[in-house]
């Protein structure tokens, strides 16, 4: 793909927009980036904090630590922390420079101030409503579609930011429709690593620091640790699914660490890379080589998860998965064919992980996944896969992820329904 091409800008300016760091499960941090924005309008910490939120959200911040809190969870906890400690400017780094100080207050708040939580029913499946009272004052934020789109602003009954909302609108993002496996493949092929280097390296630093804390320290179910200690052989496979995992036992379990992100999720930027990063240390791969990849698995990853949504009943590992494997298999020299293949493969094996929200289980998921973007290449590579008719899979590889997007964003509308109130009951 030539530069002089439209797609090598755009290709560039998604990854761009999608590659950037966040601390902590992004949807608890989303709700503290609306609160810390609603105390700038505020003036001051509020007196009473209400936050309603779509099922998705409540779901993805039930069980999940919310970093530089204490040890403290859920939709509350986030409340609190933006209130008292968050920086908006920040955006998903908003909770990024406690004090200890603020730490002690965070629960000194939630111990005197209301903070109540609401479902909010609704089409859109990420919704975000904080309302903040402090005396006679108000200030409203609501963040919809993705992480840090606020659409409304309002201090006093005053509107200060009113912008109209779709379901699943991110027309404020450059054009995802512009991606297809074939030009994701020829960008990765062609693009001049120096245009990658600040984008790609900073995955590289933040994920591969993250992976280590967790190999390093106990985090939730240390899944990572698990892999590794039960990996006597030590293959450059299973140093990869270990470390990935590792990542998200840190990143569940409150670290304090930033991770690059892809598609609104650190639990996909690690997925999507980790596993690539560590194949191609192990293997011997260069720097280059390793950032064609890297570009290939993350373009990979956003281009499933546009069809199906920032949020879905779908495990967004799978997608990430898939495309670590396809990630892998460009490391060992793949071609276009192989890549196709290893993501199709992948994808028969494993669609229809359901996402129960953020918790210590994901690093297993994730484990999973990756196992099923191995199984995927190394089925090809022996002169095996699935053929259009097989379940979901069609014939040619758009089609296929068209049938995936549709199970993720449509079909399983009714699970997310069901994993929610069953959430909610334990």
């Amino acid at each position: 793909m030539d530069k002089t091409n439209e797609k090598y800008g755009v290709y560039l300016q998604i990854l761009k927009e999608e590659l950037v760091p966040a601390m902590g499960c992004t949807e608890p941090i989303a709700i503290a980036y609306g609160a810390a924005k609603g105390r700038e309008l505020l003036g001051g910490l509020p007196d009473q904090v209400l936050v309603e939120a779509s099922g998705n959200i409540i779901k993805n911040v039930k069980s999940v630590v919310v970093p530089n809190t204490g040890g403290l969870h859920g939709i509350e906890a986030a409340a609190a922390a933006g209130v008292v400690a968050g920086q908006a400017g920040l955006m998903l780094e908003v909770i990024s420079q406690v004090t200890e100080e603020q730490r002690a207050e965070m629960r000194t708040y939630l111990a005197e101030h209301p903070v109540r939580v609401e479902f909010l029913d609704g089409d859109l499946v990420f919704d975000i409503h904080i309302t903040l009272r402090r005396g006679e004052h108000t200030a409203k934020v609501r963040i919809a579609n993705y992480h840090t789109n606020i659409v409304y602003l309002e201090r006093d009954g005053e509107v200060l930011l009113s912008l109209p909302v779709e379901a699943g609108d991110e027309s404020s993002l450059t054009d995802r429709s512009l991606l297809t496996m074939a030009d994701i493949y020829d960008f990765a092929q062609t693009v001049e690593v120096d245009d990658l280097r600040e984008v790609i390296g900073r995955q590289i630093e933040f994920n591969t620091a993250i992976a280590q804390e967790g190999l390093a320290h106990s985090y939730g179910a240390c899944i990572g640790q698990v892999i590794r200690d039960t990996s006597p052989a030590g293959g450059p496979i299973a140093k990869a699914k270990s470390a990935a995992a590792a990542g998200s036992d840190a990143r569940m379990g409150g670290c304090e660490l930033p991770v690059i992100i892809n598609s609104g999720s650190g639990n996909q930027g690690i997925t999507a890379s980790v596993p690539v990063i560590v194949y191609a240390r192990e293997v011997g791969a260069g720097e280059e080589r390793l950032y064609r990849a890297l570009a290939l698995s993350n373009l990979i990853t956003i281009h499933q998860k546009t069809r199906i949504g920032r949020l879905s009943a779908y495990c967004g590992a799978v997608s990430a998965g898939a495309a670590a494997g396809a990630g892998i298999a460009y490391l060992d020299g793949g071609d276009y064919e192989v890549i196709t293949h290893t993501v199709v493969n992948a994808l028969a094996i494993i669609s229809g992980m359901i996402c129960d929200g953020a918790k210590a289980s994901c690093a297993g998921k994730i484990a999973a996944a990756i196992d099923a973007g191995v199984l995927g290449y190394r089925m090809y590579q022996n002169g095996r896969q699935f053929y259009g008719g097989d379940g979901i899979i069609s014939r040619g590889i758009e089609n296929t992820l068209d049938n995936v997007g549709r199970l993720g964003k449509i079909g399983m509308r009714s699970t997310d329904k069901e994993i929610l109130q069953i959430m909610l009951q334990c």
